[in-house]
Order: structure tokens, then sequence, then C-alpha cells
């Protein structure tokens, strides 16, 4: 039997070492095709190139996956991997990141990781992004691996509901996670987004900065609640924007109970 064909983007970028792990310890789950930006596109949400020219270079292989990169952001990737490399093969799975960093509450708004997800999810293939919240390139994302490999296994298994794609966050935590919870997005905001510098001609100008504000501190149904008790986050987020609850559909009944379970970092 052919393997499933699965796609990954991310916005950190070819080499960032969270997409390395990511192949890693999926690579024997299905045939791996990996297109990713040439350079990092955090905060990209699912932005497109407009008006400029996109160039698709061949990075060779990586555990068997073949790599790819493009000029354009992480939306473009999962769009021009349709009609350039996967040559309009529909692919069986959309995987995104692992990224650098939460893409926790309204972090998933921006995210490029999740604008990658999202695009995967709206061409009408299940799709997920993980992401692990340490942003630092040195980060240790063996954690990840037991969760990544039962999410995966998990959709190609059972697929998702339509217009229904996964936002999953695991937490950097001295103690590995081993429990996943199926939850809604916490709201909140950034406080004092941006700060104000000087440079050498006396001119102002601004770096974005800022603290996530939980508005919601005493709810323990949210992904940062559940991130802050060392657990994994799972969140459904649906296309349609007027969705008016972030609860789980009949058909993510398999998530559910695989929210339950415990996992062995053996």
């Amino acid at each position: 039997m052919k393997k499933p064909l699965i796609l990954i983007a991310n916005d950190d970028g070819i080499t960032a070492p969270g997409v390395h792990r990511l192949i890693d310890f999926i690579h024997d789950l299905g045939e791996i095709v990996c297109l990713c930006p040439d350079s990092p596109r955090s905060g990209g949400s699912m932005a497109l190139t407009v008006n400029g020219a996109l160039r698709v270079k061949d990075c060779g292989e990586y555990m068997g996956a073949r790599m790819y990169s493009t000029n354009g952001t992480p939306t473009d990737c999962v769009k021009l991997a349709w009609h350039t490399v996967l040559l309009d093969r529909k692919p069986d799975l959309v995987v995104t990141g692992i990224n650098h960093g939460s893409n926790a509450a309204i972090n998933v708004l921006y995210s490029g990781t999740m604008g990658a997800a999202q695009e995967g999810c709206a061409f009408g293939v299940p799709s997920v992004g993980f992401s692990l919240t340490d942003h630092s390139m040195r980060a240790d994302f063996s954690a990840c691996r037991p969760f990544v490999r039962a999410i995966v296994s998990g959709m190609l298994s059972h697929g998702m509901p339509e217009g229904i794609c996964l936002n999953v966050n695991i937490p950097d935590s001295v103690q590995p996670p081993v429990c996943m919870r199926l939850v809604r997005a916490c709201r909140g905001n950034w406080s004092d987004e941006y700060k104000q510098y000087t440079d050498p001609a006396g001119h102002a100008f601004y770096m974005l900065a800022g603290a996530l504000i939980n508005a919601e501190p005493d709810s323990t149904d949210t992904d940062l609640h559940v991130l802050s008790q060392g657990e994994v986050s799972v969140v459904p987020v649906r296309l349609d924007r007027t969705a008016d609850d972030a609860t789980a559909p009949r058909e993510l009944q398999w998530l559910a109970e695989l929210c339950k379970e415990t996992f062995s970092h053996e």
C-alpha cells in the first residue's frame, strides 16, 4: 500500500531545528514533502505574496523527506506545494511546525505556523500546527515526540471535521508533560506591545515587545491554564471566524479519548 502523503511547512525557516525534529518524529508515518520559507517569517499569519515573484529551491533530502524552500510566506508554502513539488497531488495531511515559541491564546491569529495549517484546512486537508513554548533556536524538542506521533497517527486514521484544524502547544517545562487537554483558546491581549528607541541620528524607532495578558486567569478550560500546569493544550480552530463555541464536535471523540491518556518518554 502507498504511504500517506504528508506536507510539512513552518514559519521559522527551512534551517530551523523545529522542522527537522518534526521530521525525525514522523518520518516513518508517511511520504514526507517539506516546503518552508528560506528565512524566518514569524508573525505572518495567512499573508500571501501578491506582487512578488516566488521561487522554489530544492534543498535535497532529510531522513527521507524531500526538502524545499521558497522566498514566500508560510501560507505561500502550502499553496506553492500543490502546484510545484506535489504536482497537484493532494496530501493526506498538512503538519506545520514545530514552532519555536507558543501559539496559544490570541497568538493563533498572528502565527505563520497556524496560518499555514489553516491554509491546508482551507484546501480540505486535515491539518495541525505544533508549537513548543520555547523561542530558543537551541530548544529541546524531545518532549514533543509522543504527542506529535499520537496526533499525527490519529489524524491519519480518523481525519478531521471539515473546516477545523488543530493548534497544539507543548510546554517547555522541567518535567516532560505526560498528558494532553482538549480546551479552548484563552481570551487575552498583548500589553505595552512596542518599545521606543532612538537611533544615532536622533530619530525614534520602535521594536515589538510586550507581554501576553491572560484575561481569564481563573478559567481552567483554556490553553494558557493547561500549559501553566505543564500539560499539552489541544485547541480545535475553525476557519469560519463566526464560530460561537470552541468545544470539540463528535467527530473528534477519538482526540478527546487520546487526551485522557498518559504518555511515556522512554
